[in-house]
């Protein structure tokens, strides 16, 4: 197979380009920069920062993943995925914190593609990232309630977690504000009707515009933007974090939680893309440019970044067939950055909840989730289910590490139950006339076959093979062995002495190529003679014959 180069995209699109394409990519990265506005603002609020940090993510990043990408037409910024980590993160570590595991991060994903990782984030299960997604969801549904209901949680609670919210939720339905649902509940209305009127103009837009007239004209009373949080307008401007060997450790989980999801996230967008453009996205140059975009993006005022999607999907919609459409999208949010961001202070609250329960829906894939846990084995539901739980009591982190133990010990019982060693049944041909197909075994000879890849979760089935006291040559068939690990070699070996003491020759059947290197590697076969290795059982049966006639047997 050939190695895929780490060339950005942007460098071979360009070789062909034509104005026509840029006028395309022109409207098309307009359209996502209007779409994307209100998505960055809202997921920078429910990620626990300003909503200038948002806008700074989709300019930075957005800008950086599509100029060294590895996708024709991948749209980077905030996404939902990371919302919860990152509000966890502010929380628990502050601002600081934040920026060096992001740092982290980025490291870690320019070393993954350099290295030419891409290929393995194909190794997490599905049913891992559908109950962490569908589980994130549910979290950033629960993050939003207050905002939504205009609630006021009693003064010195500090809730982070989900479980933690909807006790502070509890606490607080003397505050509800029915002005805030009402704005809510037509925010909502408008995001779900609007797009079977107009495609052209998103939904959220709308959202905004009609609820900020109604809370002015109206004089209602509810949060908005400005009441909570304090625009600043302007470039964004380059800081570095607090560096210490403390901190470096203190983030570097979180570090870690922040790579592996952006790799999978961003990787994920981009088969998606793939699959509508008829194209094939260069991976590890994908991941290379998550990196580049996360440290930019952080060292510019912003949060984590990644593929998004959605906003990926209306680029295509639109037009967009080059990262030149990405870039586009990016100046384009600068833009309204400087001119603009001032009047964000407007929008209201339950309005910004409301774009986020539309988004949660989206991404919780409930349909994909039912149809798992009616069609998958056991053990993949409980894969499922577990993740899903673990993501909104605790978190992410604990989620997949979980996720991934369970999935590798049910996978393993699986292989297990599929392995099996079997000893041939021996039948008399004169007294059987029905054996006249059989292969004939001299009785000194017993035939053993084993079925299934030989590991650590089933290598005591080898303590099954028996010697009888007439036994003087044992074969082992193994043409259905794919691949043997360490411990069953061990296994082998301990076959080897038993044999050895009870002075019965191995012979062994049919042994395919990766038990065939294993075992040359660990010095078996010498041990064993390589005379004793045969293509098939009829050769390893004529050996035993051979090894019969010379010792009398």
């Amino acid at each position: 197979m050939q190695k895929e180069k780490l060339k950005p995209m942007l460098f071979s699109d360009l070789k062909n380009y034509s104005g026509q394409q840029f006028a395309k990519d022109l409207v098309s990265g307009i359209i996502v920069a209007i779409i994307a506005l209100p998505l960055s603002i809202a997921l920078a609020l429910a990620s626990g920062v300003g909503p200038e940090e948002g806008i700074y993510t989709a300019i930075i990043a957005g800008f950086l993943i599509s100029f060294f990408g590895g996708s024709k037409v991948q749209i980077a910024g905030p996404t939902a995925a990371f919302a919860t980590i990152v509000a966890g993160i502010v929380a628990n570590r502050g601002m600081n914190g934040l920026v060096l595991a992001t740092l982290i991060a980025g490291v870690i994903l320019i070393f993954m593609g350099v290295l030419r990782l891409g290929s393995l984030i194909k190794f997490i299960p599905y049913t891992i990232t559908t109950g962490f997604t569908a589980g994130i969801a549910v979290t950033i549904l629960i993050g939003q309630l207050k905002d939504f209901l205009g609630a006021t949680y009693p003064k010195g609670t500090t809730a982070i977690s989900s479980i933690e919210k909807l006790v502070a939720l509890s606490k607080s339905t003397s505050t509800f504000n029915i002005n805030a649902v009402i704005i809510g509940v037509i925010s909502l209305v408008i995001l779900i009707v609007w797009p079977k009127i107009s495609e052209k103009i998103p939904g959220s837009i709308i959202a905004v515009i009609v609820c900020i007239i109604l809370v002015k004209v109206l004089k209602l009373n509810v949060y908005t933007i400005g009441d909570l949080y304090s625009i600043r307008g302007g470039l964004p401007k380059f800081t570095l974090p607090s560096i210490t060997i403390n901190g470096i450790q203190a983030a570097a989980s979180d570090g870690f939680t922040i790579a592996i999801l952006a790799a999978i996230e961003s990787l994920l967008s981009c088969v998606v893309a793939d699959g509508m453009i008829n194209s094939r996205h260069r991976s590890n140059t994908e991941l290379v440019a998550q990196g580049i975009g996360n440290i930019g993006s952080v060292l510019f005022g912003g949060i984590p970044a990644t593929g998004a999607i959605a906003r990926t999907a209306a680029n295509i919609k639109n037009g967009g067939k080059t990262p030149v459409a990405g870039i586009v999208h990016s100046i384009t949010l600068l833009l309204v950055l400087i001119v603009l961001m001032p009047y964000a202070k407007l929008i209201p609250m339950p309005t910004i909840a409301a774009i986020l329960f539309l988004v949660a829906y989206n991404m919780c894939q409930w349909r994909t989730f039912t149809h798992l846990c009616k069609t998958s084995s056991k053990s993949d539901i409980i894969v499922l289910c577990t993740t899903f739980v673990l993501t909104i009591l605790f978190d992410l982190v604990v989620a997949i590490e979980v996720g991934m133990i369970f999935a590798c010990l049910l996978f393993m019982k699986r292989m297990s139950d599929e392995s099996s060693v079997m000893g041939w049944t021996y039948i008399d041909p004169e007294n059987d006339p029905d054996a006249t197909d059989k292969k004939y075994v001299p009785e000194y000879v017993r035939v053993y076959e084993i079925i299934g890849p030989m590991f650590f979760g089933d290598s005591e089935l080898i303590e099954l093979i028996e010697l009888k006291e007439y036994t003087k040559i044992l074969i082992i068939r193994m043409r259905g062995v794919p691949a043997i690990d360490a411990t069953a070699m061990q296994g082998l070996e301990k076959l080897y002495k038993q044999c050895e003491l009870a002075n019965v020759q191995l012979v062994f059947s049919h042994v395919n190529e990766q038990p065939m290197k294993t075992m040359k590697k660990n010095k078996f076969i010498e041990k064993i003679g390589i005379e004793n290795f045969r293509p098939n059982i009829d050769a390893a049966l004529k050996r035993a014959a051979e090894i019969g006639k010379q010792k009398n047997y």
